[in-house]
């Protein structure tokens, strides 16, 4: 009985696609013998119920190793696609375009063929995760990361590329949001300024004020230049341009704007266009981890923990804005990311004391003084408040069988509301009596909640969706002076959020600090993953 003919490959010129070509029908018999051996292969191969359904569900038939030219199309698209892996800032090796491509030359016979249509599968399903959904698996960078990758299912991503335009397919992987394709274009930019050997060197003095000239100022007038903040300009001294320029700069990157070149300032200019794009890297790979299949929500809440702020978003435009505190940088202490629902409010709030506060702060301090914190109510397990003369010296952290409540007041600590959106690591939004900690810059200042600096006309912004009086309404409770719960009509999705590179609707790129160094800890997962920079050029 003939065998069947060998399974040749031709490439491209450029190698930039590769084509499995059967050049000519097997004999009859073969035909029957091979489809067997190529089902068996498959079969045999695949170790994924997911892939393994969609393959059942078409008879096995080829995806990509066919004859026909719907499978050749899916195969240029694919090794287009993973050529293309480094401009999302994905490892590329991860998808070993080399070895595939071999693998398409070589291939010989019907059991290679289906071993080679499972690979290439794989490698599919591979960037198409890595490109919808993250590289990493986010919990497993950081701990503060309470977010999993929003992966797609094996059979619907290749029920997608089956189903239509394969180049289209493949295009439609990447987050389809304005804030990515911004991103992509900021990674360009600054690929190209350090290809282009960087921003300079940097500025090595205390302060550069308005109205001084000298080498210092040159070498901030060069830089602010290569920085696209200034345009091109032989001046020698820090006049009014440059003066505009640094204050676009401070505004981009959370400063005091001044327009003086203060230390502050100065630190984050002198930090290098490599720096800047490992942040836009890291921003990319969190924005597909944000990528969900119903989106962030037609109306949605969403604080940025490094910029210190949290918004209200409708329809994709910011419709309210207020400053924020977030979690202090002890690592017990750190504001959490992940996302869930707010469902209520409570205007005039207790405050139940966390058990970690109570024994790690508040009990030294009764087992000294019993009359201490005398603000905080001490109750038993009924919610009957304790005699505090009979003293806490006998208990310690593990065997103190009491909890603390702040009643409401105009001292509580959660000020006169807070928003929850129930979940397992006790982190709301709310009001606080500490207002002054909202001028700062950096305002980590909390055990992890989030305090709001304009928390009434935050209520106001949610009620009005329910309300025809919102402020009406809320003061109404307010004066009450008890608690009050308020049950939102419709939940409202959270997102807490932590961006050290995001973009303006304009493009305009925002730098913030990487308070918690999270990103810094996401850049080092990555490039051991096999992201890498562009080489820069003497």
């Amino acid at each position: 009985m003939p065998t069947p003919r060998p399974l040749r490959l031709a490439m491209t010129a450029l190698g930039a696609a590769c084509f499995l070509s059967l050049t000519a029908p097997l004999p009859a018999g073969a035909q029957g013998l091979g489809l067997t051996a190529y089902k068996q292969a498959v079969a045999e191969t695949l170790d994924d119920d997911s892939i393994a359904s969609f393959y059942r569900g078409r008879d096995f038939a080829p995806l990509w190793t066919g004859p026909d030219a719907a499978s050749t199309a899916r195969r240029a698209a694919l090794i287009e696609a993973l050529q293309k892996a480094p401009l999302h800032g994905l490892p590329a090796r991860r998808y070993d375009v080399p070895g595939l491509m071999r693998a398409m030359q070589r291939v010989e016979g019907e059991r290679a063929r289906g071993e080679l249509e499972v690979r290439l599968s794989r490698a599919f399903i591979d960037f198409a995760n890595d490109l919808q959904s993250g590289a990493l698996e986010p919990r497993r960078v950081d701990s503060g990361i309470k977010r999993e990758a929003p992966r797609r299912d094996s059979e619907t991503l290749l029920r997608m590329l089956a189903g239509g335009d394969a180049r289209a397919a493949m295009q439609q992987l990447a987050p389809r949001t304005p804030e990515y394709a911004r991103l992509m274009r900021a990674k360009l930019m600054l690929e190209r300024d350090v290809a282009r050997g960087g921003w300079g060197e940097p500025i090595r003095t205390g302060a550069i004020e308005p109205g001084e000239s000298g080498d210092a100022v040159v070498r901030l007038r060069d830089r602010l230049i290569a920085m696209h903040y200034l345009k091109p300009t032989l001046s020698a001294s820090y006049d009014e341009p440059m003066q505009d320029a640094v204050a676009t700069f401070q505004e981009d990157h959370g400063l005091k704007v001044d327009g003086v070149a203060g230390s502050s300032t100065l630190s984050a200019i002198n930090v290098s266009a490599r720096d800047r794009l490992k942040s836009v890297i890291v921003a990319m790979e969190r924005e597909r981890w944000m990528n969900l299949p119903d989106g962030l929500g037609k109306r949605h809440i969403k604080v940025n923990l490094t910029d210190f702020h949290a918004q209200i978003i409708d329809d994709g435009k910011v419709t309210f804005r207020t400053r924020s505190v977030v979690g202090h940088q002890d690592p017990d202490r750190r504001t959490p990311e992940f996302s869930d629902e707010m469902d209520h409010m409570v205007i005039n709030p207790s405050w139940y004391v966390p058990r970690s506060i109570v024994v790690n702060e508040y009990l030294p301090l009764l087992r000294r003084n019993p009359g201490a914190v005398s603000h905080l109510l001490i109750t038993d397990s009924q919610g009957r408040r304790v005699n505090r003369a009979r003293g806490f010296s006998q208990y310690s952290a593990s065997s103190f069988p009491f909890s603390m409540r702040q009643p409401p007041g105009p001292k509580n600590a959660l000020g006169q509301v807070k928003f929850m959106f129930p979940n397992k690591y006790n982190i709301y939004l709310h009001d606080t009596p500490s207002k002054h900690l909202f001028d700062r810059q950096q305002r980590t200042y909390s055990h992890g909640c989030v305090r709001l600096s304009d928390p009434k006309d935050f209520a106001y912004a949610l009620l009005a969706r329910q309300t025809d009086d919102p402020q009406g309404f809320f003061q109404s409770r307010l004066r009450t002076g008890s608690e009050s719960r308020v049950n939102l009509d419709k939940p409202v999705p959270v997102h807490l959020i932590y961006r050290t590179a995001y973009t303006t609707p304009k493009g305009q790129v925002q730098f913030r600090d990487d308070i918690y160094g999270r990103d810094a800890r996401i850049w080092n997962a990555l490039e051991a993953a096999g992201v890498a920079l562009l080489p820069v050029q003497s």
